[in-house]
């Protein structure tokens, strides 16, 4: 015996109903772990080495040569542009002796060293690398300790920077959240003219984030993930980025079937049933693009990617379970004052003039629209992923950065970062001549080796800057000349070297990780859209958007932000992001062109899909890009460049690819556009017959 029409009426009601009351738990349970991250966040750049680099190995070696892990922290005393006063030497030794009493000290610190130029003194401070949150506490304890009366002290060296980088993501979570989501409300606001719908997206956007920060800190926790700063700025943009977008094509094709039919519940069971494929192959597109990054050898690399995975399925499925419900329980109303009506037209004049134009000129539109991204990606030479110097690590400058200019001036420009070889210590007198003898090494000294261990240590001087290229090539030079001495076995690290394996891993994983990326998103689209031509002309269109950004950015960051290169990691992982992103685009497009063009045909439909997605799909990208634009709140390049390249990548992506270059490229084939498949369509009357065609009769 069937329910009676009563019970039935009660029971739809019940699931949506039931949905809202879950997620609000979700939302209130898991909500505050997103302000938690930071706990379980690691900013030590040791910790994110490659794991298989030559680095990384002495790091390990001098782990278990001395368990006493440190950090060092330089510590300069200067008068310039004046000699420094007399006594000042004597004073700072008794300075340095209060500080080797401060607590989290792994040794005591080294003696007083003055500069040729007697300007400047300088100690070497080892802070235990295991302070955690207590690093930046002990760097201004031993700042103040450090003082001397008529001179000026300066903090340089590794853990004053990680003490600057702590300060730049001291409270990202509520900036972050609250920039991002402050954005995204007032464009909702401006678009869509709707006072209730931008504060449910909204909504939907945080519920996704509860629950993505709640499971990522419980798994940080166990183990099983591990965050840095980076990943926890990332995180949030992400989720909001990626809900929204996907909350913005449900609520646009419920709002579009609403004027098709009154009853609110078969509206949304269309809505719902039209949506899911796009959105599950988006979800699951970018989801996977991120999972590459597992196969990246540098641990931060790894980190981000089931991190963001994670972000973006719940993403996914709060934009198909909460706002499906909270939007069905609401019906018209949700868009209050702009109120659907049954019989209303929903497509906006701007998109039918952009369908007229591909219509009327395919072939013109593309040549242009191609022209353009071909000009802009020739500056891609410019473009340059070497790293930055330490001066530009961070977009203000930090004391850190003002104490190594400080340092630089005074005394062997490598001398606060020297370079570290191991070596067997039945060796150490040929490796110590070996290092030496190598062109931009200034000094080298053989540091006493530890009871009971068999390898030795030579600190060598670099000539040149730690973070320069110079630098770099000296050590590649000295890792050749100690790797010839017979049975020495010696390994070269220290920051330079560090700087060198992590920029010759990233170059290794792009050749990696981006051909794995391109197949995944292109496996998707056959599967998604029957076909090969279509996906491979689309991931085309997503690369060469991706190449012309990165020409764009190769002239802005040093035009405008007076950056003169980039992070070995930003080219990656612009790629992950705006193309697994910029493929989300085209794949509401086409998923859309598909179904009309099944009911009158390829030009028809793609026509049809150009006016009905043009407005939320726009919308949706001016979202997106203004979402990651607002990593640009936190002072530091990597972020920036990153905001920057996925902020215009995007836009660029949503008004030139998405709305002119594959309507027109798609157009222009027709039918053929879905080899080597063949799409079986109705005839074309029937389309004309339910108004759902834009095409002039001629064309038709």
């Amino acid at each position: 015996m069937s329910p009676s029409p009563r019970v039935q009426r009660r029971l739809r009601w019940l699931l949506p109903a039931v949905l809202v009351i879950v997620w609000l738990a979700v939302g209130g349970g898991l909500g505050p772990f997103v302000g938690k991250l930071g706990q379980v966040a690691t900013n030590d750049s040791a910790a994110f080495l490659p794991q298989s680099a030559e680095s990384t190995k002495v790091l390990a070696l001098q782990r278990s040569i001395d368990t006493r892990e440190s950090v060092p922290l330089v510590v300069v005393w200067t008068s310039s542009p004046s000699p420094l006063p007399p006594g000042a030497a004597t004073a700072a030794e008794a300075a340095l002796a209060r500080v080797a009493r401060v607590p989290g000290l792994a040794e005591p610190p080294t003696a007083v060293i003055a500069s040729r130029d007697g300007r400047a003194l300088q100690a070497v401070v080892p802070l235990r690398a295991d302070l955690g949150d207590q690093l930046h506490a002990t760097v201004d304890q031993v700042r103040s300790t450090a003082a001397v009366g008529g001179v000026t002290v300066f903090l340089a060296g590794p853990a004053a920077s990680q003490a600057d980088l702590v300060d730049a993501f001291a409270g990202i979570d509520g900036l972050l959240l609250g920039v991002a989501l402050a954005v995204v409300l007032v464009i909702l606001l401006l678009v869509y003219r709707s006072v209730l719908l931008p504060l449910l997206v909204i909504v939907s956007a945080v519920f996704a984030l509860g629950l993505a920060g709640g499971i990522v800190y419980l798994l940080a926790r166990q183990g099983v993930v591990r965050i840095d700063g980076q990943v926890q700025g990332i995180l949030p943009i992400l989720v909001i980025g990626a809900a929204t977008d996907y909350a913005l094509l449900l609520s646009a094709r419920f709002k579009e079937e609403l004027t098709r039919q009154a009853d609110r519940f078969a509206a949304m069971r269309t809505a719902w049933r039209r949506s899911v494929e796009p959105v599950l192959a988006s979800a699951t597109t970018v989801a996977l693009g991120l999972l590459a990054l597992l196969l990246s050898d540098l641990t931060n690399n790894q980190a981000l990617g089931p991190v963001g995975a994670i972000g973006v399925a719940c993403a996914a499925l709060s934009a198909l379970s909460f706002l499906p419900a909270v939007l069905v329980l609401l019906g018209r109303s949700a868009y209050w004052p702009a109120r659907p009506h049954t019989g209303d037209r929903t497509s906006s004049g701007v998109w039918r003039r952009a369908a007229d134009l591909v219509s009327r000129r395919p072939r013109r539109v593309w040549a242009l629209a191609l022209a353009g991204l071909v000009a802009a990606a020739c500056a891609l030479p410019l473009f340059t992923a070497r790293g930055l110097p330490l001066d530009e690590t961070f977009i203000h400058t930090e004391p850190s950065v003002t104490a190594q200019r400080v340092l630089d001036a005074h005394f062997p420009a490598g001398q606060g970062n020297p370079a570290v070889v191991l070596t067997d210590a039945r060796q150490a007198d040929q490796v110590l001549a070996a290092t030496r003898a190598t062109s931009g090494v200034a000094s080298a000294t053989v540091l006493p080796a530890a009871p009971g261990s068999h390898l030795a240590t030579v600190d060598a001087v670099l000539a040149d800057p730690a973070d320069s290229h110079a630098a770099e090539q000296t050590v590649g030079a000295l890792r050749a000349a100690v790797h010839r001495i017979p049975d020495a076995h010696a390994l070269v690290g220290g920051y330079t070297a560090q700087q060198l394996d992590i920029q010759n891993t990233a170059a290794h994983d792009r050749l990696v990780i981006i051909p794995v990326v391109l197949a995944i998103i292109t496996f998707i689209l056959v599967l998604l859209l029957r076909a090969l031509l279509a996906p491979v002309l689309l991931v085309a269109t997503v690369v060469l958007n991706y190449l012309a950004t990165l020409g764009v950015s190769a002239l802005v960051f040093p035009a405008v932000f007076d950056l003169h290169g980039a992070d070995a990691s930003v080219p990656l992982y612009g790629f992950v992001f705006l193309v697994a992103l910029g493929v989300d685009y085209n794949i509401f497009l086409m998923t859309r062109v598909r179904e009309e063009s099944l009911r009158s045909g390829t030009r028809a439909g793609v026509l049809r899909g150009l006016t009905t997605t043009g407005g939320v799909i726009t919308s949706a990208g001016v979202v997106l890009a203004a979402t990651f634009a607002a990593l640009g709140v936190i002072p530091l390049a990597f972020l920036l460049q990153i905001a920057f390249i996925v902020a215009f990548g995007v836009l660029l992506d949503t008004l030139l690819v998405r709305s002119l270059l594959v309507p027109a490229l798609v157009y222009e084939l027709g039918d053929r556009v879905w080899w080597p498949g063949r799409l079986r369509h109705g005839p074309t009357h029937a389309a004309a017959a339910d108004g759902r065609s834009t095409v002039p009769a001629a064309e038709q």
